[in-house]
């Protein structure tokens, strides 16, 4: 059971998603790898790049595999940050890591960078990646005035490309909001599109919250879980 997560945008909270998921299915007894193809932005120790994010999905929950095949550390698209960097970014490098961990999980998570139509190089889309894996996806949005324009353009690209969304995710949610925008959104983004809302993680102070209990509480996870078994 592999998933794609991709974002409407960058910071709208895919890696805290991706964290909470990945520790439900390892605690639900499936051996686990959260996968990001390539990290911008990525932090120096001990003389190496490293993930930020995957050490976050770490932190979450250190029975889940972590993988990224490059590690750049200029945050801006993933195609500028190689340039930048005198990377070149293998598609082939990409696929044989992710079919690696795929041939030794029961599941694996894969983190996109940013939006669907990142440039990963040259005219070499995240979208474009996507299709390679041949899996469906989910989306993360944020749950601010011009979300629903974000989230429908997202999901009609992935429309044009024959990628199944399974569903949408909102982060960051203010649930006691009395902004209008707010609250009507997910009714709205549902209704236009035809994709389940799946839930809305609310803001959280993760010193003081279990991620994997939010992720639970909020998202519907079996549903989720069934819903990519049936796409496999």
């Amino acid at each position: 059971m592999n998933i794609f997560i991709t974002g409407t945008d960058t910071d709208v909270g895919k890696t805290i998603v991706t964290a909470g998921l990945a520790s439900c299915f390892q605690n639900e007894g499936k051996k686990t790898a959260v996968f990001k193809p390539v990290q911008s932005g990525a932090e120096e120790e001990n003389g190496q790049l490293v993930a930020p994010d995957l050490k976050f999905v770490e932190k979450i929950n250190p029975k889940v595999t972590t993988l990224a095949t490059y590690n750049l550390k200029h945050a801006v698209a993933p195609s500028l940050a190689a340039e930048l960097e005198n990377v070149k970014i293998s598609t082939d490098n990409i696929i044989k890591d992710y079919n690696n961990l795929t041939n030794q999980h029961d599941v694996v998570l894969i983190e996109g960078a940013g939006g669907i139509m990142a440039p990963v190089y040259k005219n070499f889309l995240i979208i474009d990646l996507i299709k390679k894996f041949n899996i469906p996806m989910i989306i993360v949005a944020r749950p601010n005035l011009g979300t629903i324009n974000h989230t429908l353009l997202t999901i009609n690209v992935a429309k044009q490309y024959n990628i199944k969304t399974l569903g949408i995710i909102i982060s960051n949610y203010p649930s006691d909001t009395n902004d209008i925008a707010i609250k009507t959104a997910p009714k709205i983004i549902e209704e236009l599109s035809g994709i389940k809302i799946l839930g809305c993680v609310p803001a959280m102070d993760l010193s003081k919250n279990n991620l994997e209990n939010i992720i639970r509480e909020y998202i519907n996870f079996k549903h989720l879980s069934s819903m990519a078994l049936s796409n496999e």
